[in-house]
Formats: C-alpha cells, structure tokens, sequence
C-alpha cells in the first residue's frame, strides 16, 4: 500500500497535543486590528482546541500527526 500524504497546509496550522487533542490558534488576527479593542486581541493570541466536530476530517489529513 503506498503512504498516506499529509495536508502540508493543515500540518502547519494544527499540532497535536499531549492527549492527542488538535491544537489551533484562532482567526481574525492578521489585519485591520484598529477597530479591534485591546481585549479582543488580546484573547486572539491564545491557542485552542479544535471543535470536536472537525476533528474527524482533520484526522483524515493529518495522518501522522
């Protein structure tokens, strides 16, 4: 049977944790932050973990992550 390739783009975003949860972090931080308040960035910065409802599909093409 021939290997299973890895979604590159996906493998850079998502890492697996300890638990073998997937590991994200979140959206809408990369422009027009002027109309954003200081909390609400703030709180973007964090990582999280990815809904339990992608994780199937992301296990797809995440094969050896």
């Amino acid at each position: 049977m021939p290997k299973v390739k890895t979604c590159r783009g996906a493998a850079k975003r998502f890492k697996k944790t300890g638990t073998g949860k997937l590991k994200r972090m979140k959206a809408y931080k990369s422009h027009i932050l002027t109309k954003k308040s200081a909390k609400r960035k703030r709180n973007l910065r964090k990582a999280t973990i990815t809904d339990a409802s992608n994780v199937k599909n992301m296990k797809k093409i995440l094969p050896y992550l």
